[in-house]
């Protein structure tokens, strides 16, 4: 699942868990899915609007200072969901509150659940 967007509070400043700002998560699940494509049944594989609502209901739904926590967090519960699976994790703050000019700040991590 690749740049979805979120509007949520999590930061080190008040402001930013006051008001809020948007945040972007990719999410690249790997697995033996195998059985679910050779037998074209859904059932077998991951459910991505499972995924979505797993990743949403932490972004949207609980408050972190920092992105990392953040990121650790989606991927516990994504895992804890979905295993056995590797994942990897991007989390975006694209408008970070820093007087500076960039496309904002990234975290990336690769955890596996089994």
């Amino acid at each position: 699942l690749k740049n979805m967007r979120f509007f949520a509070h999590h930061g080190l400043n008040p402001e930013e868990r006051e008001l809020g700002q948007r945040f972007e998560v990719d999410l690249v699940v790997s697995g033996d899915f195998a059985a679910g494509a050779r037998s074209d049944d859904p059932q077998k594989l991951v459910d991505y609007a499972r995924l979505y609502d797993a990743v949403r209901e932490v972004v949207t739904g609980q408050s972190f200072n920092l992105v990392e926590a953040l990121a650790e967090q989606i991927a516990s519960s994504v895992g804890s969901l979905f295993a056995p699976i590797d994942l990897t994790l991007r989390v975006r703050k694209p408008n970070p509150p820093l007087d500076a000019h960039f496309d904002g700040i990234e975290v990336e991590i690769q955890r596996s659940y089994e």
